[in-house]
C-alpha cells in the first residue's frame, strides 16, 4: 500500500493488465496470507496474485501460472546495520507473517543455529503486514522477514523509516494461483500473460518497479 493506502506494486500492475486483457476490471482484496488459498478454494476470489511461491504441496491443492521469480530478504529500521541473512539474527527478535516462506526459512535457520550451539531467532509471527512493519518502525524487532521485492518497495516508499537490510536469498518461481476447477480461467490468464510478455508490457512493469532481475524470459 502507498501513502494514500492504495494498493500498488508489480502484482497490482500485472493484475490490472491481465484483467483488462480478459475484458474485466480487477478488484483487489487484502487479507492475511494464510487465508489466501482457503479463500480461493471457497470461491471468495478468482485468483491469487501475491507472490505465491510455487511449491509441490501447493500444486496438489491449486494450480499456479508462473509469472516471476521471487527472493527473500529483510526490512530493517532505517540506519540499522545490514545483516547477511537469517543466521545473523541469532538471539534477536524478528517479525514474519504467518504461513510465509520467510517464517519457514527462519525456523530452518533456528535448527541450524541449535546444531551450532547458538541462540535461536525469536520469531514473532503476525497475521498480516501492517503490524510487522510497525514493530520494525518502533524498534520492537530487529528485522522483518519478507520477499526481497517487498523490502525494496518499502525502503523506497519510506526511506527515512525502513531500509532493505540484507542481500536477496532463496530465489524461487512464483505463480498466479487459480482453483483446479477453473481450467478456463487458467488458460485465459496464461494466454493474457504471454501476450503481455510478447508485446513488451510485462518488461515495462518490471522495469518500473526496478525488478528486472525477477522477470521471466520470453518463451519461444
Amino acid at each position: 500500500f502507498n501513502a494514500k493506502q492504495q494498493p500498488e506494486g508489480v502484482d497490482i500492475d500485472l493484475g490490472n493488465l491481465l484483467a483488462s486483457r480478459l475484458g474485466v476490471k480487477a478488484k483487489f482484496i487484502n487479507m492475511p496470507f494464510a487465508g489466501l488459498i482457503p479463500a480461493l478454494l471457497a470461491g471468495h476470489c478468482d485468483a491469487i496474485l501475491s507472490q505465491l511461491f510455487i511449491k509441490p504441496p501447493r500444486l496438489k491443492v491449486i494450480d499456479e501460472i508462473p509469472y516471476m521469480n521471487s527472493q527473500e530478504g529483510f526490512i530493517l529500521k532505517a540506519g540499522a546495520p545490514k545483516i547477511s541473512g537469517p543466521a545473523a539474527l541469532s538471539g534477536l527478535k524478528a517479525a514474519t507473517v504467518t504461513g510465509t516462506t520467510a517464517t519457514n526459512l527462519m525456523q530452518t535457520a533456528n535448527s541450524d543455529l541449535a546444531k551450532a550451539g547458538k541462540p535461536p531467532i525469536d520469531i514473532v509471527m503476525f497475521p498480516e503486514n501492517t503490524p510487522a512493519l510497525q514493530q520494525v518502525q518502533y524498534g520492537q524487532v530487529a528485522a522483518y522477514g519478507v520477499a526481497y521485492e517487498a523490502a525494496l518497495y518499502y525502503a523506497r516508499l519510506e526511506p527515512n523509516v525502513f531500509e532493505s537490510g540484507s542481500p536477496p536469498y532463496f530465489k524461487i518461481l512464483t505463480g498466479i494461483g487459480v482453483a483446479k476447477n477453473t481450467p478456463g480461467l487458467k488458460a485465459a490468464l496464461t494466454v493474457a500473460l504471454d501476450g503481455l510478455m510478447r508485446d513488451g508490457t510485462y518488461s515495462m512493469v518490471f522495469n518500473k518497479w526496478h525488478l528486472e532481475a525477477d522477470a521471466l524470459p520470453l518463451s519461444k
